[in-house]
């Protein structure tokens, strides 16, 4: 069965075209207020992204989503992840396998962020990556207009071998910018017994970044209280259970918090 497009998935925002160096994507823009960039995980934008999304700009943001992959409004199913991955593993603008790279595309999504906070103003922008694009923010932080980046399950480069679950997605003269950005604070998001995002990532990101990393790590061991499946992936968006006192629910209220503590002008 095909996974339907919904007309309203991406409602209240506007389809836009942004270039850089030559490269044009699609990007989704709504909002009002300092800007956060919203790059979306595998397979695309779908209407749980979007829902995310527009949370943010109900907390007086302006998003950006661009589009990196798949058909925007398009819901999750297997056969859609397998279809959209396939060309994110074998694009050279991704950085699937290798250890201390940076991906291409890294410089067209920072391009995008000075141009958010050019039109959306503030002190400075936020970002948040998914899945594939989760260290994508991190490598955003580079730039010093990103003061507020988001990991969420970060899981490229993939997991596979000792120096590939330490991992980070960024050059190693990326990660030393970023490092000494004493004034930069950044968020990261996993479920415990998640394969994609190996425990030994995040104590990566804990040497070296220290008390500057707010990791959330949520359990999803057999027997959990909250009964969180060892499956689960997406933090805030396809395994958000939006209840009281559920901690991925929690996770996605600390997420908009710290976009408000970092950007508020």
């Amino acid at each position: 069965m095909c996974a339907p497009v919904t007309d309203d998935a991406l409602a209240g925002f506007e389809e836009t075209q942004f270039t850089y160096e030559g490269k044009t994507r699609t990007v989704f823009r709504g909002g009002a207020g300092p800007g956060v960039v919203v790059v979306h995980e595998i397979p695309g934008i779908t209407p749980k992204v979007a829902e995310f999304a527009r949370r943010v700009v109900d907390e007086g943001f302006t998003v950006a989503m661009p589009v990196l992959a798949g058909t925007p409004g398009k819901s999750m199913s297997l056969p859609y992840v397998v279809q959209s991955i396939t060309p994110v593993c074998v694009s050279k603008e991704f950085t699937t396998w290798a250890t201390n790279e940076t991906s291409p595309v890294i410089e067209w999504l920072r391009a995008l962020a000075r141009d958010l906070h050019s039109t959306a103003g503030g002190p400075g922008v936020g970002a948040i990556g998914m899945c594939f694009s989760g260290g994508f923010a991190l490598a955003m932080a580079v730039d010093d207009v990103m003061l507020a980046p988001v990991l969420s399950q970060p899981s490229l480069p993939f997991g596979v071998g000792r120096a590939r679950k330490r991992a980070l997605g960024l050059s190693d003269t990326d990660l030393e910018k970023v490092v000494a950005r004493e004034d930069l604070c950044v968020l990261a998001m996993r479920f415990t017994k998640d394969p994609a995002v190996p425990k030994e990532r995040f104590e990566h990101l804990r040497e070296v970044l220290g008390d500057r990393l707010i990791a959330i790590e949520i359990d999803s061991s057999k027997g959990n209280p909250h009964g969180i499946p060892r499956s689960a992936h997406s933090v805030v968006t396809e395994h958000l259970v939006d209840e009281e006192g559920h901690p991925t629910r929690d996770a996605l209220h600390r997420v908009l918090q710290f976009f408000r503590e970092r950007l508020a002008s």
